[in-house]
């Protein structure tokens, strides 16, 4: 099963891709909070795919744990979790979330 949802994290203070981070995926509910739907770590290339394969319309979040990933380097970091909060509007379109990190300033976009 292909899933829908795949993401993309790059250490740009170095160039390479973050192998080994946690990323969590929730689904903001209609009346308030978030509902946990998959979770995963990014390979050695950096990549992940996660979720199920036809994402539901409404809103959700993306959750990096950064503060980990940079710890277990020795680096301190400004940003432990990085949350991103997308919407996705057809079950049918695959969703890419790229992240582009460094210990004091981060980067998103929609990939393709």
């Amino acid at each position: 099963m292909t899933s829908h949802l795949t993401t993309h994290v790059l250490d740009a203070a170095t160039g390479t891709p973050a192998k080994n981070v946690v990323v969590s995926l929730a689904r903001h509910m209609s009346g308030g909070g978030t509902t946990g739907v998959a979770q995963g770590f990014t390979d050695a290339d950096g990549r992940l795919a996660l979720g199920p394969e036809h994402l539901e319309p409404g809103m959700y979040a993306l959750t990096f744990g950064t503060g980990a990933w940079f710890a277990d380097r020795g680096i301190p970091t400004f940003y432990p979790l990085i949350t991103v909060t997308f919407t996705v509007e057809e079950s049918d379109r695959h969703y890419h979330v790229p992240l582009l990190l460094s210990p004091f300033a981060y980067s998103t976009y929609r990939g393709s």
